[in-house]
């Protein structure tokens, strides 16, 4: 750490430098400003820098190379394990920096840095256009994309890194780069799946895709139907074209007008179809899953951004997540994942989730850090809550859910949907073989592990 006088002095060049506001402790709007989605998550930045510009970025992070303080940078401010804030260090907190710009005609867009998915969303809406983007509209794109990304269109449009075209970048020492399939193709490679380890993405520009119609099926059922509604919709993928999507959750019943009013707050399982075009067709694709009794219903067509506003949970709640990626869905395990939810923490709100994979997840390039690629299923256990009491039941609950079904795991993972679960989660997540490959990358840019804030991959 600098000298007092030294940091004192550079703080106050980076307050007149900056064109963004900068938060210390003790200012008025630091304890907002350190507000993020997790509320379990309580840290002290030494400096909050809301960057506007990359120049603002470039200055942010030279101020900390000067002090030689860590760097988190936050878009959404998603992270689970709370990774866009850091005690004592740097924030380059990217929420002002939100522009999206279309490109229609190239089917392409640029996002700035702190966008999230609602901007993406909602700016490629008037062209019927859309790309992978999160299962909830509050999500940082960069953070998400970067990291792999999995949403409700991958199974047709292939996971979010499968449509990077090119990410602007700030890396460790204060430069700015585009890294391309052209330019700086090794660090492109590696910003499929490595995350934030090799700087701040200032920009990316993602491929588009057609989206002139969407609709959704959500059915709620007994809990006890859940075995036969899980069989239901394994059966259901495994003919439908990539263009469906979904999951079966259990929930406890949320307090909206289609859920009977003596349901709310009780334990149900769920079935939720997701299709890439029109009502009539989503309902001759749901008929096995509207066969069945069910409690409540909502089949509609819908805009895909009002979708996405529609999975929000509110912030200030408490959570801890998880996942794991399986060879398969066996009965044994469609009635071992049902058992758990007899011990999910109810009324929270709590998910116990399996989402379909394959489609173009399954299908598109090989040669990326994704190694979850090839799995069918995912589990995600989603714990989220509000009384501090419930912590060591809520994140126990997600641990006997991987435990569980440990013996139907690829051992890959998807980072997103993790927390920090050491090291050897790090490498299930991007693949013992590519570790090495991207290590030499993060020892090109980030030589100092500076961008450490993160499901980090140290340099090589």
């Amino acid at each position: 750490m600098a000298p007092t006088s030294k940091a004192g002095t550079a703080l106050t060049a980076l307050r007149e430098d900056l064109a963004g506001e900068v938060f210390a402790p003790g200012d008025p709007g630091y304890d907002e400003a350190r507000t993020i989605f997790n509320a379990m998550i309580d840290r002290r930045p030494a400096v909050i820098a809301q960057c506007e510009s990359e120049a603002d970025v470039v200055t942010t992070v030279r101020f900390a190379r000067e002090l030689d303080l860590p760097v988190a940078v936050r878009g959404g401010g998603h992270s689970v394990a709370g990774m866009s804030l850091n005690d004592g260090g740097v924030v380059v907190d990217m929420r002002r920096m939100n522009e999206v710009t279309v490109h229609p005609g190239a089917k392409a867009v640029r996002v700035a840095g702190g966008a999230v998915m609602s901007h993406l969303d909602r700016a490629c809406q008037p062209y019927d256009l859309a790309t992978t983007g999160g299962r909830v509209s509050t999500t940082g794109v960069a953070g998400f994309v970067l990291g792999g990304g999995s949403g409700w269109l991958d199974r047709d449009f292939g996971l979010a890194v499968d449509n990077l075209l090119g990410v602007d970048l700030v890396t460790a020492d204060g430069s700015t780069l585009t890294a391309t399939a052209e330019d700086h193709p090794e660090l492109f490679w590696a910003l499929h799946g490595g995350g934030g380890n090799f700087g701040v993405a200032t920009s990316l520009t993602l491929r588009l895709h057609e989206l002139p119609e969407y609709a959704i099926c959500l059915l709620l059922y007994p809990p006890e139907s859940g075995p036969e509604v899980l069989r239901a919709y394994r059966e259901l993928i495994a003919t439908a074209g990539p263009e469906v999507s979904g999951g079966v959750l259990y929930m406890t019943g949320p307090p909206e007008p289609f859920v009977p009013e003596h349901l709310i707050g009780t334990l149900l399982a769920g079935a939720l179809v997701t299709y890439a075009g029109g009502e009539e067709a989503l309902r001759k694709i749901a008929g096995p899953l509207l066969a069945l009794p069910h409690v409540a219903e909502v089949l509609t067509a819908i805009p895909y951004p009002d979708f996405q506003c529609m999975m929000d949970d509110p912030p200030g709640l408490r959570n801890y997540w998880s996942a794991e990626y399986l060879t398969g869905l066996p009965d044994e395990l469609v009635d071992v994942f049902c058992a758990r939810a007899d011990t999910m923490p109810v009324p929270t709100g709590t998910q116990h989730v399996m989402f379909p994979l394959g489609g173009a997840i399954a299908q598109g390039p090989t040669e990326f850090p994704v190694p979850y690629r090839d799995s069918p299923w995912a589990v995600h256990p989603f714990g989220i809550w509000e009384d501090p009491a419930d912590d060591a039941r809520c994140r126990q609950w997600v641990k006997d859910v991987r435990a569980d079904v440990q013996p139907w795991s690829s051992g890959a993972v998807y980072l997103n949907f993790t927390g920090d679960e050491g090291p050897e989660r790090v490498v299930a997540g991007l693949g013992a073989d590519n570790l090495a490959r991207l290590g030499a990358v993060k020892r090109t840019y980030d030589p100092d592990n500076v961008f450490r804030f993160n499901h980090n991959i140290k340099p090589a």
